[in-house]
């Protein structure tokens, strides 16, 4: 009998596993959740809802299914292949005023279950406007800036930099950063911010804490509500420099210091002909007029749309060496900076060197 019962429970446990492997989706949603705050009444306003294949078969999106008539639904058609990405837009109607909650019903072609993804927000007759001042739309709220440089820092220093918070929604929001890194620290003017409102958000870097010399990056996410997930909506490129010192070299050694030189110190991308823009490459000479070798100790992008090979680290004087770098068009409208090239360096004249990159964005 005991063996019966034990055969039962495991052919039962198989069924329920079975049952929920087949359930589960490799369709990934950036975010199921989208809070757009307030928008104008009859204004149809869009929401875009970005989706991944994080599995190993193709699957399709085969209907979206909204909770009311008054959104209207299109997704990416075809085949999603593992690893890449898709985009569902809904369109709500904004015909009624007062607070709103909507659904959609996500079905794919590798689950029976739908994939919930929903959007909320209030319509109303007259919405502040903070659209000159706060261009980066984050639904419920909007920022002056999603990028954050600090320029030039030396060990020890503590420099701040801020941006702006625009609170769209009637209830008060609490600012609060995600993956903020040990070197960075948060301060919030004011701690809330109500309904109609701005704030600031100030990052204080200790410098004692960066790893690197050169440039340092990391990104950073702003919560939009409790539980915001992060993606690149709501992400936040910080970047800091850090400096060599110098402070302890002799007159000697500063008399016969190298001295970077470059052919050009910017290179413009817009003027190739069309048969050049097929390979988007471009070079400059990076000389040494100094007594000492010139040694370029980092070499580093500010946008991931380039990419940078220097034939020699170290130039001895009198020499000189090609600096060569190329642009992958793909990947620059997803840029939140200017394309540069950063070198650093043992020039204590120059020891931080930008080449700025001119293209098309």
């Amino acid at each position: 009998m005991k063996n019966w019962i034990y055969r039962i429970m495991v052919c039962l446990g198989l069924y329920m596993a079975a049952t929920l492997t087949f359930a589960q989706t490799n369709f990934v949603a950036e975010t199921s959740r989208v809070r757009v705050g307030e928008i104008l009444f009859q204004k149809p306003k869009i929401v875009n809802f970005a989706f991944k294949n994080k599995g190993k078969k193709a699957f399709e999106i085969q209907k979206v299914i909204p909770s009311c008539g008054c959104t209207t639904v299109e997704w990416t058609k075809g085949s999603i292949e593992p690893g890449k990405t898709g985009l569902i837009t809904a369109v709500y109607d904004a015909k009624m005023l007062g607070t709103f909650y909507k659904e959609l019903a996500v079905y794919t072609s590798d689950s029976q279950e739908p994939t919930y993804l929903s959007m909320e927000g209030r319509v109303v007759t007259e919405l502040l406007d903070f659209a000159d001042d706060f261009p980066i739309d984050l639904g419920s709220l909007r920022l002056n800036a999603n990028y954050i440089e600090y320029d030039n820092v030396n060990r020890g220093d503590q420099p701040i930099a801020e941006f702006q918070v625009a609170n769209l929604e009637r209830d008060p929001y609490r600012p609060e950063l995600m993956h903020l890194p040990d070197y960075l620290t948060m301060q919030c003017v004011p701690e809330v911010i109500a309904g109609g409102r701005s704030g600031k958000v100030r990052l204080i870097l200790d410098s004692e804490k960066l790893r690197t010399l050169g440039l340092n990056q990391t990104r950073i996410f702003l919560s939009r509500y409790p539980g915001d997930k992060v993606s690149e909506a709501n992400e936040i490129l910080v970047s800091a420099v850090l400096l060599p010192d110098f402070s302890k070299l002799t007159e000697e050694q500063l008399a016969k210091a190298p001295q970077i030189k470059f052919s050009t110190e910017e290179l413009d991308f817009t003027t190739l002909t069309e048969k050049e823009r097929k390979k988007m490459k471009m070079e400059l000479t990076v000389s040494n007029e100094g007594q000492d070798a010139l040694e370029i100790r980092s070499i580093q992008v500010f946008n991931q749309a380039l990419s940078v090979s220097l034939d020699h680290r170290v130039i001895e004087s009198g020499k000189s060496t090609k600096l060569k770098v190329s642009v992958n068009e793909k990947f620059l409208k997803k840029a939140k900076n200017r394309p540069r090239v950063l070198l650093i360096t043992n020039d204590p004249q120059r020891s931080k060197c930008v080449i700025n990159v001119k293209v098309e964005q």
